[in-house]
């Protein structure tokens, strides 16, 4: 969506096509960093993301039993911009839809690309009901799983898992916290957003166990509050008040920078389809947003098309690298049990650089 709004705000007409018939997207809350809202501001969408969403000014560091240890240095990157927030993951994806539907962009449902015949000058799509359609160039921005991927990059390969997981939990606000918190220190660090101001969501980084099975709630439940036993603080209060009613997820991680080059003739791709990353940074979904953005100026700035994907994939291919193999090594840093105060240096020192103009 963030590319479609960015094409069409510069008179591209944009076929926007999503593999759910109800266009819905599911999960708990999504941390906002300061380059995320950034880029939200860029697509003109930043006030309502802090009229649905939460906006905080710093993130607060623990150790897991509830030891403070110290504050990371988030300022305003811009004059008006908060530092940091969050926002429910269904809250966000209404306000983009919003302002794909301003924009009049078509929005085709419960279609996928089943195979393409690519031109240098255009690309014909087949779709999944059978029918066709030829464009100029098309965007593949469909998941870490990508079937345009799969269909018209074979130098590339799938995601590499990293050995952890995560899991999400979204809960009714803790009485006394303020800000993001993070708790380090522990095998199964973990983090809590305010995404509403009665709501967060937690996350919590664990050893990737493989199951023939996926978790039933009840043991979801069960198994996030056994994992939660020997946390203080804000995370102990929600092992504390959690409930069955509350929304919790498991997911296993894997990131991949895709190697060059991301377009191939008239296709390219854009988001987890070339850059997936792990939450260690909060930055998958703002990377995405900015690569969109970007793709979108480089196509507005010359004719050419080839040299445009070119200027895109070399403007985000370093910046994309960074955030991977920083929130990788936070990954290994975790499942090695290593200093806190590294990893805090890993991510204040990322973040810092996250701050550059993109």
């Amino acid at each position: 969506m963030a590319t479609a709004i960015s094409l069409a705000e510069r008179g591209v007409t944009v076929d926007l096509i999503d593999i759910d018939p109800n266009w819905r997207v599911y999960g708990a809350g999504i941390t906002i960093t300061g380059p995320t809202l950034r880029a939200y501001k860029r697509l003109g969408m930043l006030e309502a993301i802090k009229a649905e969403g939460a906006i905080t000014k710093r993130t607060r560091l623990f150790r897991y039993d509830g030891l403070h240890m110290l504050d990371l240095d988030e300022p305003a990157i811009e004059e008006g911009l908060p530092a940091t927030g969050g926002i429910m993951r269904p809250v966000l994806h209404r306000i983009m839809q919003t302002r794909v539907r301003e924009l009049e962009i078509s929005v085709r449902l419960g279609l996928s690309v089943s195979a393409m015949d690519l031109r240098n000058d255009f690309s014909v799509a087949n779709f999944s009901d059978g029918s066709t359609g030829t464009y100029d160039l098309v965007v593949g921005a469909d998941s870490v799983f990508s079937s345009i991927r799969d269909l018209a990059f074979p130098h590339m390969g799938p995601a590499i898992p990293t050995g952890q997981g995560c899991w999400r939990i979204s809960i009714r606000k803790p009485p006394g916290l303020e800000m993001g918190e993070f708790y380090l220190g522990h095998a199964s660090p973990c983090g809590i957003t305010a995404c509403a101001p009665d709501m967060v969501y937690m996350w919590m980084l664990t050893p990737h166990v493989d199951r023939d099975a996926h978790m039933s709630d009840e043991e979801l439940f069960v198994t996030l509050k056994a994992l939660l036993a020997d946390f203080g603080g804000n995370a102990g209060w929600i092992r504390d008040n959690m409930t069955t009613n509350d929304w919790i997820n498991y997911r296993p991680l894997a990131a991949a920078l895709q190697p060059k080059d991301w377009y191939n003739k008239r296709v390219v791709l854009v988001g987890d389809a070339v850059h997936a990353t792990t939450p260690h940074l909060a930055s998958g979904a703002g990377m995405a947003v900015e690569s969109g953005i970007v793709l979108a100026e480089e196509l507005a700035r010359t004719d050419d098309v080839s040299n445009a994907l070119s200027s895109y994939q070399e403007r985000r291919f370093d910046r994309c690298r960074d955030v991977i193999d920083t929130s990788v090594a936070v990954g290994q840093l975790q499942l090695q049990h290593g200093d806190p105060k590294e990893h805090a240096e890993l991510l204040g020192a990322a973040l810092h650089r996250l701050n550059a103009p993109f």
